[in-house]
């Protein structure tokens, strides 16, 4: 069986494999005067889906660049799968992937051939096959050979994440994951995101403004607000904090509130 790139075959008596997949220490990003991270810390359990949430601008995209690798951050520390980043991005990079349907693949090439190009990236077993396989599971079959600039949004959103899956990653980021979908589209996606998770262990952090779909996937949800983390837990347990009955209305009192924080609401 193929490994992915940076694998280790565990030796007797080396520690046990790692609880943390990511962890942020400090974390600032800086844009001229613009501060879009602002000294941002947490960390996510291997083999769980957290949600990184907050309003347009809370750093959300740039925490997730950063921690790809793909952004170098002002200050601070990322650790992914046991490797600092971006200095040692290339052991991890063949266990990670990402998806976010904002972002455009060549529009001259079809579907299949975006595939390859990232199947041949990732040294792919049997790339033909595996392609067929997330055709399959994620409705691409009909549209393999149509050339990716002619597809409609929730078609490209679902090449988008046939892409990121295309390695089997051990680190899946997902950014807005289901956007474009019909309901019923994308509760069939979010079913497969499940069982990709449970399956093979992932770990999973998702950016998503659907409430709904945080709370059927994630385990964990961090809260941000101007680059900063304003709050974290269990969506049961942050419903009971702020007395409300769902996440979107826990997302409104956070954006809303001056401050928006758990102890900005104790402190009323």
């Amino acid at each position: 069986m193929r490994r992915p790139p940076g694998w280790r075959m565990p030796t007797k008596g080396q520690p046990q494999p790692m609880r943390e997949a990511i962890r942020v220490e400090n974390l600032s990003k800086r844009y001229g005067e613009v501060v879009a991270v602002d000294g941002l810390s947490f960390a996510v359990a291997a083999g769980t889906t957290t949600a990184l949430l907050g309003a347009n601008g809370a750093g959300k995209t740039s925490t997730i660049a950063m921690i790809l690798g793909l952004l170098a951050a002002s200050s601070g520390r990322i650790t992914v799968l046991g490797e600092e980043m971006p200095r040692h991005r290339a052991r991890v990079l063949g266990r990670m992937n990402f998806s976010s349907p904002y972002v455009d693949l060549p529009a001259r090439l079809s579907v299949r051939q975006n595939l390859l190009v990232y199947a041949d990236l990732y040294r792919v077993d049997r790339p033909h096959e595996r392609i067929s396989a997330l055709a399959a599971d994620l409705d691409l079959l009909e549209i393999l050979d149509r050339r990716t600039g002619r597809l409609s949004s929730g078609q490209k959103t679902r090449l988008m994440l046939a892409k990121a899956l295309i390695n089997r990653p051990d680190l899946l980021l997902l950014d807005e994951p289901t956007a474009s979908l019909d309901p019923d589209t994308a509760d069939v996606i979010r079913g497969y995101l499940e069982r990709y998770q449970q399956q093979h262990a992932a770990t999973v952090l998702l950016a998503s403004h659907n409430m709904v779909e945080v709370e059927r996937l994630c385990s964990n949800v961090l809260m941000l607000k101007r680059g900063r983390l304003v709050d974290q837990g269990a969506p049961a347990e942050l419903l009971r904090r702020y007395g409300r009955a769902n996440l979107e209305q826990v997302f409104l009192d956070i954006a809303r509130r001056p401050g928006g924080d758990a102890a900005a609401r104790a402190a009323e």
